[in-house]
């Protein structure tokens, strides 16, 4: 499988890479700077220099080329402004659902958040930010493509443990990044979570277990 990251260079997207080269599959990384590429290089994807603030939607589709997957792994990040809220965790989003729908890749997986909505309430940043990850999902939602929406809760630097608690709705949580890495590997090539919206916490079940538990409902 040939997986392409959008937001390749950042703390969930090096560690997802790193995941998918261990089990055979190849990654292509857009990243805003040349200067990422070794990071990049290092953890086993090709990068490719594409800034989806700037870029159009053509040249979004030309970075992505030819591949089985997308990933939406790009954010504007802590301590950004209101208007890069929809440039990149809005605006990026909508670019890769075009490129996808170019690219004839049907599936698409995102990174989103818990609490995400298009109709948020509040004018602070961090109410931007829900209304622009909850307009992405939604679009996404609309797309015709074969989607899944993670939604983790507070994301931490600590080592993962590899055990979760997944569903629709789990309650307030935090979780590794390194975990969110290996839930996002896992439901790439899992069509049971095709459609899903799953919050992700860390938790006491093994990953697979959890995903299964949701295939068996």
């Amino acid at each position: 499988m040939l997986v392409a990251i959008a937001g390749g260079h950042g703390k969930i997207a090096l560690p997802l890479t790193r995941l998918l080269r261990d089990r055979g599959d190849d990654v292509r990384s857009l990243i805003r700077r040349a200067e990422q590429s070794d990071d990049v290089r290092a953890a086993g994807g090709e990068p490719v220099v594409c800034d989806l603030e700037t870029a159009t939607d053509e040249e979004v589709a030309a970075a992505v080329g030819p591949a089985d997957a997308v990933v939406f792994a790009a954010g504007a990040g802590p301590g950004s402004g209101s208007d890069r809220k929809w440039t990149v965790d809005y605006g990026g989003a909508a670019k890769l659902i075009a490129a996808a729908q170019t690219n004839r890749i049907a599936r698409y997986v995102i990174i989103s958040s818990m609490g995400a909505d298009p109709d948020a309430k509040g004018d602070e940043t961090f109410a931007v930010y829900l209304r622009a990850k909850g307009k992405a999902d939604a679009e996404l939602a609309a797309s015709g493509l074969d989607h899944t929406i993670v939604r983790p809760g507070r994301l931490t630097d600590d080592p993962g443990t590899g055990r979760v608690r997944i569903g629709e709705r789990v309650g307030r949580g935090q979780i590794p990044r390194d975990d969110v890495a290996a839930v996002l590997a896992a439901v790439i090539d899992d069509p049971a979570t095709v459609g899903e919206v799953l919050e992700v916490v860390s938790g006491d079940a093994p990953i697979e277990e959890a995903l299964a538990a949701l295939s068996r409902r």
